[in-house]
């Protein structure tokens, strides 16, 4: 009977069910917090991820692109301005591109065989419907006169320099991709040349 009774006696060794209910409750708690901080780190790495691809998105991706002809204007048998439009391509946000080159939010780069000009000298005008800022929005068009380097082929003067050149222009907004523009001037040199 002894052996029975062995069953009864205090052991303190023994959890009790409040002790149990204790230990497993702080074991939630630590697997909640480890669970959020494991959760919050994913989210920050997932946005991040996002907010890297939406900019390697938006650097890839033409903002602006040729709205119509390249024009090129002349006198004295030199090519001295050559006119652009431009506007957004579809779905893109307004971009600020400034008064003229002098304020650096768009470089306009030109190239042929003589000479190499990183960043031309350019001023715009906004032509159809605009609200007046020099932000490009959609449904609106800018007019990009460009300077003819100094050095370049096209003003050289001398008519067997500038019929028949090819060059090529880079459009470098701030935001967006490089848009480029290679033209090949006529044989016949007028004051005004539609460029194809």
């Amino acid at each position: 009977m002894k052996g029975i009774f062995n069953i009864f006696r205090k052991d303190e060794k023994a959890f009790t069910g409040l002790e149990s209910a204790i230990v497993l409750t702080a074991f939630v708690v630590v697997a909640a917090v480890f669970s959020y901080v494991i959760l919050g780190a994913g989210f920050t790495t997932s946005d991040t991820a996002k907010s890297t691809i939406d900019e390697g998105v938006k650097q890839t991706t033409s903002s602006v692109g040729l709205a119509g002809d390249v024009i090129a204007k002349s006198s004295e048998n030199k090519v001295n301005e050559i006119i652009l439009t431009l506007q957004l391509t579809a779905g893109q946000s307004p971009m600020d591109i400034g008064v003229d080159s002098s304020e650096g939010m768009m470089v306009v780069s030109y190239s042929d065989n003589a000479a190499y000009e990183a960043n031309t000298t350019w001023a715009q005008e906004f032509i159809g419907n605009n609200d007046g800022d020099n932000i490009l929005e959609q449904h609106e068009k800018v007019q990009i006169t460009i300077q003819v380097p100094e050095d370049a082929m096209l003003q050289r003067g001398n008519m067997t320099d500038v019929v028949n050149r090819e060059f090529r222009l880079e459009v470098k907004p701030k935001v967006g991709a490089i848009v480029p523009i290679s033209r090949v001037t006529p044989p016949q040199i007028d004051n005004v040349m539609n460029l194809k």
